[in-house]
């Protein structure tokens, strides 16, 4: 989950110029007022990378709706809402001016704040410290592609707006095929420290050791840049993070394919990406009910179509639906 920003300009623009360039080869151009505000895949899907975001999907203030948030936040007039700076896009990363954040977890943070008459306040941090915030009262939310789970429901409260698919990314050119996890047994594969993509992983690794096969080789990766460069070097066989970001890099760049997708609570039940508060601060309500309404009214689907990601979209939210179940200790 993984996009650069802080003292990365370089890495960043490299990435950008990377889009780009594949983006002219699949389409022959690419946004011909201002080539670098914008990304278009084989299939004709086109991604606004500019920090303006005039195609953002916005909503009007909903009365009945606003009057249930907490009248402290009410006072201030703004939504605080963190979110992960290394998230990757489409879902977090910075616009082309490197530093105005832009995707779809923050079009959703934009949406629910104008459904409940607040004006957006953006923070950033990495991905541990985002719950630090939120403990501590400095952000109100954190909507950064989190996932559903019951060890973080014991300290938070979530409402649901995304099913959560990860996707096993690997070079276009590789040989191999995944049937399972044996598949996996002997392969060098990258993940996220902290996400429940490492949790699963780790799992598999450990069953697959416990059948007599060969480990799997993780390797840890904190940048979109970092492992984008590890694929193509061949230094890994494949990657496991989410899904929407597998799935722009293989479109926007043609240099990998997905071997495989699953449901981010593995074989258990169907996980859920989910907005994050403190647990019992009031909050949780209204942001839900104007998801809710969002999902409703229509906005919530143009958002998806947006950012190309309508096969995640759930036909309701959910407030602390099953989650990712606990590691066995």
């Amino acid at each position: 989950m993984f996009f650069a920003r802080n003292g990365r300009r370089g890495r960043r623009r490299a990435l950008v110029a990377t889009m780009l360039a594949a983006a002219v080869l699949l389409t022959g151009a690419c946004g011909a007022d201002d080539p670098e505000n914008e990304v278009r895949t084989a299939d004709g899907q086109s991604f606004d990378l500019a920090p303006e975001q005039a195609g953002r999907v916005h909503a009007e203030r909903v009365d009945a709706i606003a009057a249930k948030v907490p009248q402290p936040i009410r006072d201030r007039g703004t939504l605080v809402v963190t979110g992960s700076a290394t998230t990757g896009p489409p879902l977090r990363f910075t616009a082309t001016d490197d530093r105005t954040y832009i995707g779809s977890e923050v079009d959703f943070a934009a949406l629910v704040a104008d459904i409940l008459g607040l004006r957006l306040e953006l923070r950033s941090a990495d991905w541990a410290q985002n719950f630090v915030a939120v403990d501590s009262g400095a952000v109100d939310a954190f909507i950064s592609n989190v996932t559903v789970t019951e060890e973080r429901k014991e300290k938070y409260d979530f409402a649901t707006y995304r099913l959560d698919t990860i996707a096993l990314e690997a070079p276009k050119d590789a040989t191999w095929a995944y049937q399972d996890r044996k598949s996996l047994a002997g392969k060098r594969i990258g993940v996220g420290s902290g996400t429940n993509q490492e949790q699963l992983l780790v799992r598999w690794n450990e069953q697959n050791v416990a059948e007599g096969l060969p480990k799997i080789d993780i390797a840890y990766y904190q940048q979109t840049t970092d492992y984008y460069l590890a694929l193509s070097s061949r230094r890994i066989d494949g990657f496991l993070g989410p899904n929407p970001v597998a799935a722009y890099h293989t479109a926007t760049t043609g240099q990998t394919k997905i071997l495989a997708t699953y449901s981010g609570a593995g074989d258990a039940l169907q996980a859920e990406i989910a907005a994050l508060t403190r647990k019992d601060n009031g909050l949780i309500g209204p942001i839900h009910e104007a998801l809710q309404y969002a999902i409703d009214h229509g906005s919530y689907q143009k958002l998806l179509e947006r950012w190309n990601l309508r096969s995640e979209a759930v036909s309701a939210s959910r407030v602390n639906p099953p989650g990712l179940p606990k590691q066995q200790r």
